[in-house]
């Protein structure tokens, strides 16, 4: 495979050192499963977008996320972001639609660098609370849903609360979900409506900085509890983002701004992506 070029990307953020870093690779043929897992592990990022080239009918690029875990991902708002504003910045015309696990995800670029993702929707059903799972939080819980992709979504009593967790990790990796997602209502109008924060050991990841995925399932849960369909939503992580959303049907649009933050080459021996 030689040298491919290789970019670090910051989404949902329109700084630098802010919002969720992601690995981007485009690749003019598929690799190997595995090299991909070892190009995400090498580029140290929550989660890699690994970008191929394909003569599909129906979409513009074949689009695969693996991450640091290494885990292949079924879906992940922060990394196709990334990917969308690398080929913007290389000159693809807007929207680019990507085949993924997920289906079909469309992208496009709006004014002011935004850039606005169709994703399904995942809404969240409730259930009984898992076995631990306040204990894991150090949080009472006051509802609980799991959504079809396997997301948990946790409402707790406020901002504050959200703002102030302090989980237990490896009692977190216990509960059997993919995703934790903890949500509170905004305390007060400051250009978001709701503040969420998303632990995934499972996946690999301790705590997401800004989880495009996630929204997905925010989205219809705060919409049916405010009442609107357009909302934003703010990730509370050491590295927190601003998400947009809109409720469209059985469809979400998450929305978003990304910098390139780093470029590089990497070299690998010519048989590396050879299955």
């Amino acid at each position: 495979m030689g040298e491919v070029r290789q970019r670090t990307v910051d989404s949902f953020t329109d700084g630098g050192f802010s919002g969720n870093p992601a690995g981007v690779v485009m690749l003019d043929e598929a690799p190997s499963d595995e090299w991909m897992a070892m190009v995400a592990r090498q580029a140290n990022a929550s989660d890699t977008a690994l970008v191929l080239q394909e003569r599909l009918s129906y979409a513009d690029f074949r689009l695969r996320w693996f991450t640091q875990g290494p885990v292949e991902d079924n879906l992940c708002g922060h990394a196709t972001l990334a990917a969308a504003h690398c080929l913007f910045e290389d000159g693809v015309s807007s929207p680019i639609r990507f085949a993924t696990r997920s289906g079909v995800l469309t992208v496009s670029r709006r004014e002011g660098g935004l850039l606005a993702m169709d994703f399904p929707a995942w809404p969240p059903a409730e259930i009984d609370p898992p076995a631990g799972l306040a204990d894991a939080l150090g949080a009472p819980v006051e509802w609980i849903g799991r959504s079809g992709n396997d997301h948990l979504l946790a409402l707790v009593a406020d901002e504050r609360a959200v703002r102030n967790l302090a989980p237990d990790i490896e009692r977190i990796s216990r509960i059997p979900a993919d995703v934790i997602i903890v949500t509170a209502a905004a305390e007060r109008e400051q250009g978001f409506d709701f503040v969420s924060r998303v632990f995934a050991p499972n996946l690999g990841i301790k705590e997401d900085p800004v989880t495009g995925s996630a929204h997905t399932v925010l989205a219809p849960f705060w919409a049916d509890r405010l009442g609107r369909t357009a909302l934003a939503g703010l990730q509370a992580s050491a590295r927190s983002g601003l998400v947009g959303v809109e409720l469209i049907g059985d469809r979400v649009i998450v929305s978003g701004r990304a910098v390139t933050i780093l470029e590089a080459v990497l070299s690998t021996p010519d048989d590396a992506g050879r299955g």
